[in-house]
């Protein structure tokens, strides 16, 4: 089968950051090189009782169509992954990444995170996000060329779920079924990120916003910036 290749010479080709604030953020391209930079969202999907907080650095499209924004695209610009026509049957795909940075990673992993449809009979709005934990990436200040693969196995993956009043969006599903029809996206996140507050809050913080209803304590945050060069996506 095909395999997809992103230099980043022509532009973001549709990946994109997240901001809490905006939403969708154009990456940073700057001689073919694509950066990513603290400080980032907490992203609060996840929160308890899922299995926690994370940052978005890179995140790319496998399809458009009904449900995806008009901010996604202005964001991204034209999606080579769409536009080439790649499927989003992930199962087994070899991703490498050519990769440097400075980071403090504070405890977090720089991962992929698979998010797709997975309609269930309950639920035919049911999004799910696994990370793949056994696999990070290693960020350093040299280029290195890294390779992770979706294995369809548990074993290996993080089912996120949801936060306490989200749980009509983000459900769960077996790793095998959600590989098949990676039909949202995949994003390379730091995960799991240490969220405290910088004050006291009353009651239980996970039920509120960080970053929104209260101050994030960012000195227990990762810290940095991350850089890619290329990222290849072999199909099996």
């Amino acid at each position: 089968m095909k395999t997809f290749i992103e230099t980043f010479d022509n532009g973001p080709c549709g990946w994109i950051g997240w901001d809490g604030a905006v939403g969708p953020t154009p990456v940073e391209i700057h001689d073919g090189v694509a950066t990513s930079r603290s400080p980032w969202w907490v992203d609060v999907n996840h929160a308890p009782p899922g299995a926690g907080y994370l940052h978005i650095l890179f995140a790319l499209h496998t399809r458009h169509g009904p449900g995806f924004s008009k901010a996604v695209l202005d964001a991204g610009g034209p999606n080579s992954y769409v536009k080439g026509g790649y499927p989003t049957d992930l199962t087994n795909a070899r991703i490498t990444v050519r990769i440097k940075g400075d980071m403090k990673m504070r405890g977090s992993q720089l991962v992929l995170l698979a998010q797709g449809n997975v309609p269930t009979a309950t639920n035919p709005k049911n999004w799910v996000n696994q990370v793949l934990i056994a696999q990070p990436l290693i960020v350093t200040p040299q280029w290195t060329d890294q390779t992770i693969q979706l294995v369809p196995d548990q074993k290996e993956w993080v089912n996120l779920g949801s936060r306490h009043d989200r749980l009509e969006t983000y459900g769960k599903a077996p790793i095998s079924d959600l590989l098949r029809d990676v039909n949202g996206d995949i994003i390379f996140v730091l995960f799991p990120i240490d969220v405290q507050s910088l004050k006291p809050v009353a009651g239980d913080p996970h039920k509120l916003r960080a970053g929104d209803d209260y101050e994030v304590d960012r000195s227990r945050l990762p810290d940095g910036h991350v850089m890619f060069d290329e990222v290849r996506i072999e199909f099996q």
